[in-house]
């Protein structure tokens, strides 16, 4: 069983920066990765970031590539999300995920390749 907590939300101006947490915690350590998705009202879930879990490897979606930088600090159980140069386009709830797939290091993300998901943080992006 794993845990997620997401923190680190809030209301920012466009072009400030704000880094999200993602605390976890599990009964049994895995070699799976991690995860950053975002969901806006209205809209489907939607892939933001994703790192191995070692920390060696990360993907970004296209929209946020060279604003936003996923990592994992293991020795304290957390993934961050440092967002930069926000703008009201990233308004959403952003979701941490444990990918269910061990030492996974492609390209494809999908909610439907997570196994674990938590609450969400809301990240609200002001003109």
């Amino acid at each position: 069983q794993v845990k997620l907590e997401e923190s680190g939300g809030g209301l920012v101006q466009a072009g400030e920066s704000l880094r999200l947490m993602c605390a976890y915690s599990y009964s049994t350590w895995t070699n799976r990765g991690w995860a950053w998705f975002r969901q806006a009202p209205g809209k489907e879930r939607q892939f933001i970031a994703a790192i191995t879990w070692n920390g060696q490897q990360s993907r970004y979606a296209a929209s946020v590539k060279d604003r936003f930088i996923i990592s994992v600090d293991n020795s304290k159980q957390m993934v961050y999300l440092q967002m930069d140069s926000v703008s009201p386009e990233d308004t959403a709830i952003y979701y941490c995920a444990r990918d269910r797939r061990p030492i996974y290091t492609g390209n494809l993300y999908s909610p439907d390749n997570m196994e674990y998901w938590g609450e969400g943080t809301l990240v609200a992006v002001s003109p």
